[in-house]
């Protein structure tokens, strides 16, 4: 094999072009990761909900990266019960909500299948009896009932996070 001549630095030998070559593609295949990433949506703020000492976290139903959500995607989100996340509730026991202080800081209520339950909060915890969830008188029927949290004030839903409590044992 002959040696490239001084004169002739622009050409390489095949070991050094194909090195080159694997060099440019992990450069591009790091960029395209990159970009990736910063294209991916960032988590939304957590509610946990907690009986005796099971607990259930999730992040956002709806949420519209801080900004108001129109009625209509809240009333399309209350009815959303696909990827709902369930914990069981002895009506004896309390029910303990908790949420990042993100949502404290915007003010939070309860809704009991969509119908407000408690007033807004600036807490990062309140606890219910796990009977109401399960009482006609503040609109539940059946063994199971819908908890949402929304994020927000009296006219401005930010955010919601939505619990299906299951009617255990009493």
């Amino acid at each position: 094999m002959t040696s490239l001549s001084a004169a002739e630095p622009h050409l390489k030998s095949a070991p050094a072009a194909a090195r080159s070559r694997r060099t440019i593609a992990v450069a591009g295949a790091v960029c395209a990761g990159l970009l990736v990433l910063t294209a991916c949506e960032k988590p939304t703020a957590v509610a946990t909900v907690t009986v005796a000492d099971i607990s259930v976290t999730s992040e956002a139903t709806c949420y519209e990266d801080g900004k108001a959500i129109k009625p209509a995607g809240v009333d399309t989100c209350l009815k959303e019960k696909k990827d709902v996340r369930h914990i069981t509730v002895d009506p004896d026991e309390t029910v303990r909500f908790g949420v990042d202080p993100v949502i404290a800081d915007k003010s939070w209520t309860l809704l009991l299948n969509g119908q407000r339950l408690t007033d807004y909060s600036k807490k990062t915890y309140l606890a219910v009896p796990g009977s109401v969830f399960f009482n006609e008188q503040y609109g539940a029927s059946g063994s199971s009932t819908i908890v949402t949290i929304a994020e927000g004030g009296e006219n401005k839903v930010t955010g919601l996070w939505s619990f299906r409590l299951k009617k255990g044992s009493s």
